[in-house]
């Protein structure tokens, strides 16, 4: 890993101090280090980000980085931590509210330490309204958030993701917000990112417009088309008819196989909709009748908007397309890590630095700053 970070970035040079452990602040941390910011994980000396026990998240979650060891309760180690603050553009932290303050490195404090510093908190609630001290976790701010309101399957049954979602759009909007505010005038300023606010503006998006119908159902959001079906031989299948002109062609190319489709009944995405029990049945007794190899080769010819379901993640390293796109790089034999998700014609190169150990860096960055 020799590349250097990207010169046609404005994140590049930006130096950035994260305190932050775990999943939403090292996320919006790694995007940035991603994209050229010189990010200093700044760790207690005794154990570091708890985040360290599970080696193949945390590696993902912290190449591009440095690590500093810095017991913040003592006197040494906060007198160290400000004069890092004397040349950084910014601080991310993920304590809960008041936490930095007990430590007298608080806004005020590094506001008057670095007039320019940016402080960007992530926390469950927010800095500042009834929730804000409570603990929680991401299921607790996915069941404040609205998703249980949206209905996703034809019962109206709604299954918690196994993907962290809550963290993760905090993480999005803390990296966009600082990449903002780094881009701005240059003047300090606190950002305060809700990670429930973060992902209540996502879930939102589909949970108000829900809010004149007795049942949820009856919006539309639910489609018997658009949906997982199973193959004879026991494999997932993603289809997604949406516009008309694609069942249509789905019902018309598929129409000698499969008499029963032969029929204009659904042709429109009302007449769909309003029948999506039907339609979902008729669907299943279809998919169930070939194998997935069949439909592979079937729903390619005609174009239909399909997928394979990925199941397994092993699977995720074999895809074809994943595969020419060059998603998935193996850093030093490690746990396979997916790049960047964006291809950038002027270039740019994710994998430059591993994850740090604790504290490896703290002998050359402590010592070359100024007293």
């Amino acid at each position: 890993m020799t590349a250097t970070s990207p010169p046609w970035s404005a994140l590049t040079g930006k130096r950035i101090l994260d305190l932050s452990r775990l999943l939403p602040g090292p996320y919006a941390t790694s995007m940035l280090a991603d994209l050229g910011a010189d990010v200093i994980k700044v760790e207690d000396p005794v154990g570091g980000d708890p985040l360290r026990v599970a080696p193949p998240l945390f590696e993902a979650l912290n190449r591009n980085k440095r690590s500093v060891a810095l017991d913040l309760r003592t006197g040494g180690g906060r007198d160290a931590f400000l004069r890092l603050v004397r040349t950084a553009d910014a601080v991310v932290e993920s304590f809960r509210p008041g936490a930095l303050d007990r430590l007298d490195l608080g806004f005020d404090t590094l506001h008057e330490t670095n007039p320019r510093l940016v402080l960007c908190s992530l926390t469950g609630y927010g800095q500042t309204g009834p929730y804000a001290t409570k603990p929680g976790h991401e299921l607790n701010f996915l069941g404040l958030s609205g998703f249980f309101a949206v209905p996703g399957r034809l019962d109206g049954s709604i299954v918690r993701p196994g993907v962290r979602i809550g963290d993760l759009a905090g993480a999005l909007h803390a990296a966009l917000a600082l990449t903002a505010a780094l881009a701005g005038d240059g003047e300090g300023q606190h950002i305060d990112v809700s990670l429930t606010e973060s992902i209540t503006a996502w879930c939102s998006l589909f949970a108000l417009p829900l809010l004149g119908f007795a049942d949820p159902l009856a919006a539309g959001l639910v489609q018997g088309d658009n949906d997982v079906f199973t193959t004879a031989d026991g494999r997932l299948l993603s289809l997604a008819t949406f516009e008309d002109k694609f069942w249509h062609c789905l019902r018309t190319e598929l129409a000698v196989e499969f008499p029963e489709l032969d029929t204009p009944a659904y042709d429109r995405r009302t007449d769909r909709t309003e029948a999506k029990e039907q339609v979902h049945a008729l669907l299943a007794n279809v998919f169930a009748a070939r194998d997935h190899d069949w439909w592979n080769r079937r729903l390619t010819e005609i174009g239909a908007p399909w997928a394979p379901v990925i199941d397994r993640p092993a699977d995720l390293l074999t895809d074809p397309h994943v595969n020419a796109r060059k998603l998935f790089d193996s850093q030093e034999g490690g746990t396979p890590q997916a790049r960047f998700p964006v291809v950038f014609g002027a270039g740019h190169e994710t994998f430059r630095r591993p994850a740090p150990a604790l504290g490896e860096h703290t002998r050359d960055l402590i010592g070359e700053l100024p007293m």
